[in-house]
């Protein structure tokens, strides 16, 4: 264990034994034992990497400061690290989908569907979102999240009303039939047709827009709500519309209509859903200036803001997470169930399976139950520990005993059965859906099959799709696009794009990065980057982080050192910056190269990042200015 992972581990353990000190005693590694003092780097000015840092008592790091340290000072961030070249695909689909309420429920991957704020006044608005991620008849088994809804009564209400009457409304009806950018004026055809504008119609509406992903047509609505004076705007009313628009429009244009808001509506509800958008956007300073921003107007801190700060560094900057923590400690704020699955999320992906078990413990220990989400995260990590027995032992306790009644754990289970090569138990979960599949479920069984090199299952699986839904979207064609790309197999998944564009589906991001490991999985990179080229011109639509870096991996391993730096300039042009795993790909191609990298550390600490190990390594091996053994003799 590297002394980082160390400091971290025992500022963990620390803050978990102090909410556990009525009466529990945490059982530690020789390696994670809590002591009065530890190693810690606070990020201050002072900090640096191996320094000592004063005792817990005597310094617990606020937000405000660690921002100053790391945004006001030159000197990097110790110990900075991007998960993205650590976990799977999984995963990083599990941070997505881990954002909690409405305002970030179940989204593309950080910024999918964003435009670059140049081209949002030439776009349809409605446009902007590549992939909606339901179809019209899909059953959604746990339904959307309501967090960021009208109200939590009416919202109730709207879901009560969803069951009796469908996943319908006339308003939503009438939203749907609307082209484009013309929502609004069918909106105003609609009320004078004599139709009656309640706010649980409205919230219904919403819902639907919102599940469906249809950001562009829902802000038209709430533009509509409020120009016409249609409905009397609460606080949850104006979050709603901040949420809307930093995923319509941006994370700027978001925070100005904030200053638009009425004091007397300016809460905690609508920072804490820019602070989320901020989080979604993994744009760090932003967030940290938005959490500093609740703490000066004396919002309370609460769980749910270090909840987003905790999801943003275990994706970009894990030795944060320890400052977090020690906030909450200071604010006496207590952990949720969610901050926990945080929390064992990232020890697994440390590869920290003592330290994730300890965790569990202390979740036990204080009430908390494990959800399904939770086993779910327990078991994924088991798996790829090779902790067999482990992982089956949550897998059938995710099950509870008769799958047939505990469907939701289907998704869950195909796709992990299926990692540890359990072909027959893939098969038994797969036939409790079989004769009434969810589209989720669907999706997994692909997904599962795939894995387990079963293609004829896996195409099957989508054949049984396609004859029971009317229309897939793109998500779903994606699916076993992705099987076909991971077993190269390029002339059907040629064919298979095709169809989705024969079919009408709109092909955005998500797709595009199934399109690109397909290619690249055929040796075909330079055509991988064309078509991600001409995609990203003719959508202006932002690609997915890992098509990018798929692309870059390519050519860094060829040590093509131009189009690296091509492709990393691409990625700064998209808001891609501040990530380690960028820099380690392009100085990866200079190493291959056998290349010097003139002014490699300096992009670096201007990008306030400082290497790890691995590296500074390979900086060592391309500095221009080095001296060898021989260099030394002869000076």
């Amino acid at each position: 264990m590297s002394e980082e992972d160390l400091h971290t581990c025992l500022l963990l353990l620390h803050f978990l034994h102090l909410h556990l000190n009525r009466g529990l005693s945490i059982r530690t590694s020789r390696a994670c034992c809590v002591k009065s003092e530890v190693p810690s780097c606070y990020l201050d000015d002072k900090a640096s990497n191996g320094d000592s840092c004063p005792a817990i008592s005597e310094g617990y790091m606020s937000l405000k400061r660690f921002y100053r340290a790391s945004h006001g000072s030159p000197r990097p961030f110790v110990g900075r690290c991007s998960f993205s070249s650590q976990a799977d695909s999984e995963s990083s689909t599990q941070e997505e989908d881990d954002l909690e309420d409405g305002f970030s429920e179940l989204e593309t991957p950080a910024n999918a569907d964003v435009v670059k704020e140049k081209h949002v006044d030439e776009v349809n608005e409605d446009e902007l979102i590549s992939e909606p991620e339901l179809s019209e008849d899909e059953d959604d088994a746990e339904g959307p999240q309501n967090e960021l809804e009208l109200s939590d009564i009416e919202a109730d209400i709207a879901e009560k009303r969803s069951a009796q009457m469908g996943a319908s409304s006339a308003l939503f009806d009438a939203i749907m039939r609307a082209p484009g950018l013309s929502v609004q004026s069918a909106l105003d055809n609609w009320v004078e047709g004599g139709n009656e504008l309640t706010r649980s119609e409205i919230s219904l509406a919403m819902l639907n827009l919102r599940k469906r992903k249809m950001y562009g047509r829902a802000l038209q609505l709430s533009e509509w709500l409020e120009s016409m004076k249609r409905l009397d705007f609460t606080e949850r009313d104006y979050a709603s519309r901040v949420d809307l628009i930093a995923k319509v429009r941006g994370l700027p244009k978001a925070e100005s209509y904030i200053d638009k808001i009425p004091k007397s509506f300016r809460g905690e509800v609508v920072y804490r859903t820019l602070l989320a958008n901020c989080v979604s956007a993994n744009n760090v300073k932003k967030a940290e200036e938005v959490f500093n921003k609740m703490k000066d107007l004396e919002f309370p801190i609460t769980c749910f803001a270090c909840n987003q700060l905790l999801l943003l560094y275990k994706r970009l900057d894990k030795k944060k997470i320890a400052d977090v923590l020690l906030l909450m400690e200071k604010e006496n704020v207590k952990p949720s169930r969610f901050t926990y699955r945080l929390l064992i999320d990232t020890k697994g992906q440390s590869n920290d399976i003592h330290g994730m078990d300890q965790i569990v413990e202390t979740m036990k220990a204080e009430g908390i139950e494990l959800d399904i989400n939770t086993l779910s995260v327990l078991a994924k990590h088991y798996v790829f520990g090779g902790l067999k027995e482990k992982a089956e032992s949550i897998l059938k306790e995710m099950e509870g005993g008769n799958i047939k009644k505990n469907r939701r754990a289907c998704r869950t289970l195909l796709p992990l059965y299926a990692a540890m090569g359990k072909g027959d138990e893939v098969e038994r979960v797969w036939k409790a859906c079989e004769s009434n599949p969810r589209i989720d479920e669907c999706l997994a069984a692909i997904e599962a099959w795939g894995k387990l090199n079963r293609i004829v299952e896996a195409e099957a699986v989508f054949g049984r799709m396609q004859n029971t839904w009317k229309k897939l979207n793109a998500k779903h064609y994606s699916m076993l696009l992705k099987v076909y790309a991971n077993h190269k197999m390029l002339t059907k998944g040629k064919d298979l794009v095709k169809q989705m564009a024969d079919s009408g589906c709109r092909i955005g991001p998500f797709t595009w990065d199934a399109v690109v490991k397909l290619y690249v999985g055929a040796g075909e990179v330079e055509k991988a980057d064309s078509i991600l080229h001409k995609a990203t011109q003719q959508n202006r639509l932002k690609p997915m982080f890992s098509s990018y870096m798929t692309i870059m991996d390519q050519y860094s391993r060829r040590g093509d050192i131009r189009n690296s730096e091509k492709m990393f300039h691409r990625m700064r042009q998209d808001g891609y910056m501040g990530r380690i795993r960028q820099f380690q790909s392009l100085i990866q191609a200079y190493v291959v190269a056998k290349a010097p990298a003139y002014g490699m550390r300096e992009r670096m600490k201007a990008d306030n990042i400082f290497p790890n190990k691995a590296v500074a390594d390979q900086l060592v091996s391309v500095d221009a200015f080095r001296k060898s053994a021989v260099s030394d003799l002869l000076d």
